[in-house]
């Protein structure tokens, strides 16, 4: 559908900018990067994540990463569930009627909000950005 890499990373700025835009969020929560098996897979996740990211901040909105365990266990009270375990008690806590189990990447930001949502206030263990410069406080190693 896009031509290249470059093109899929601006695209998701753009309709993050324009999410932001239209529902003026005060706060994002993503999922911090993970180490997977395939690190070109790794790699395209981890620039789409900046991206997604660096709009947030270019709308001065603080940013809160959680890790997959830390979702996995807000959610499930298991670090190590699956995505079928987080998708059932999404459906249970949100009292939804059906969740379809093809849409199960897409629960994975519904859980990241709800994880967001049981930690506000308290995400001691996790970082928080309230703009670039905290941003690159908190992460040295990344500024090369």
């Amino acid at each position: 559908k896009y031509p290249n890499h470059e093109t899929k990373l601006k695209v998701i700025f753009d309709k993050t900018l324009a999410l932001i835009d239209e529902f003026h969020p005060d706060e994002v929560a993503l999922e911090a990067p993970f180490f997977g098996k395939n690190v070109q897979s790794m790699l395209k996740l981890g620039r789409a994540q900046g991206v997604a990211m660096a709009a947030s901040l270019h709308r001065d909105i603080p940013i809160t990463e959680y890790s997959p365990k830390k979702i996995k266990m807000a959610i499930t009270g298991n670090g190590n569930a699956s995505k079928e375990q987080v998708a059932g008690m999404l459906q249970n806590l949100l009292n939804l009627k059906e969740f379809p189990t093809k849409y199960l990447d897409a629960s994975d930001g519904l859980a990241v909000a709800v994880c967001h949502h049981f930690n506000s206030g308290n995400a001691v263990s996790e970082k928080s950005y309230s703009g670039w410069d905290s941003f690159l406080k908190q992460n040295p190693d990344r500024l090369k």
